[in-house]
């Protein structure tokens, strides 16, 4: 019995070959050589587009993230200013104030 080599891919077989030319090629000690003529097909536009919509959505995200974080930087700065504002100067014994906003 033969032992024939597993194939190079699984799931990929190879091309058909006729009865009478493997029969042929086998009376006569010939290699049987299978060459693929066929060019594969070109990727379609989905094939780029949806990777690229991926990064595009995460991009967003991202930003938006870094707006909101800004923005509630922001908000906490300014409330900072309007409480130290409405405080006043803060004074220790003996004269020495230290004003913690401008007015």
């Amino acid at each position: 019995m033969r032992r024939y080599p597993p194939p190079p891919m699984p799931g990929i077989a190879a091309p058909h070959i006729p009865a009478e030319i493997y029969r042929q090629a086998e009376r006569e000690g010939r290699p049987i050589v299978v060459v693929h003529t066929t060019v594969p097909a070109p990727r379609s536009a989905r094939t780029y587009l949806m990777p690229l919509a991926v990064g595009m959505a995460g991009a967003l995200g991202a930003l938006g993230t870094i707006a909101a974080a800004l923005a509630l930087f922001q908000f906490a700065v300014h409330t900072a200013a309007l409480v130290a504002g409405a405080i006043g100067p803060i004074g220790i014994g003996g004269g020495i104030t230290l004003r913690l906003a401008r007015k």
